[in-house]
């Protein structure tokens, strides 16, 4: 009697899509989290999402124990730089220049700011102007709590680069919360 040539896959792709849901799926709002940060926009954040979720069913069957949601974000990460380096020439080489994109106040007014105890509005677009490498280790220490062990592994990083960063990444963003203008550097005045 013929045995059915796809019995044995399809039970085995059921049990894997339900290892899949139970232990990647209750990570997804970490990594639209990463995403929308990285991205800085909610359609292209969407499609990082989508094509990472999509590599990381692909690839499932290679992940071997350890920590599911720093697998995943890393996916979510390399996936965010893979599809940008695909993209036409975007504007994000021009964050890092100082003088093209100077300290400006685009936050509430200072009336605002002491009526309100927390903006979360001014700390949105104060993370929002720091370069990417900065703020993905904000992102993923200050709001998705990892540790700088799981950092450095999610970005590939040594952990001292990590804690560098990240000590930058806090300086820039106090100077943007507290509106101090950087040091202007000989080179940049023109």
């Amino acid at each position: 009697m013929p045995t059915e040539p796809n019995a044995s896959p399809r039970g085995t792709d059921a049990a894997r899509s339900v290892r899949f849901e139970a232990q990647v799926v209750p990570y997804l709002d970490a990594a639209h989290n990463l995403a929308h940060w990285l991205a800085r926009n909610p359609a292209d954040a969407q499609d990082v999402v989508q094509e990472a979720m999509l590599r990381a069913l692909r690839y499932f069957d290679s992940f071997h124990g350890g920590d599911v949601r720093v697998w995943l974000l890393a996916i979510v990460r390399n996936t965010f730089y893979t599809l940008r380096s695909h993209a036409p020439h975007d504007a994000l080489h021009d964050e890092l220049d100082d003088v093209k994109h100077p300290l400006v106040d685009d936050g509430p007014s200072p009336e605002t700011l002491t009526l309100l105890a927390v903006d979360v509005g001014a700390l949105q677009a104060a993370l929002e102007k720091l370069p990417p490498p900065l703020r993905e280790v904000l992102v993923l220490r200050e709001l998705e709590e990892c540790s700088y062990k799981e950092i450095a592994a999610i970005t590939e990083q040594k952990i001292g680069t990590v804690m560098s960063r990240l000590a930058r990444a806090r300086e820039r963003l106090r100077d943007e919360l507290t509106c101090r203008p950087k040091e202007v550097r000989r080179h940049d005045v023109r």
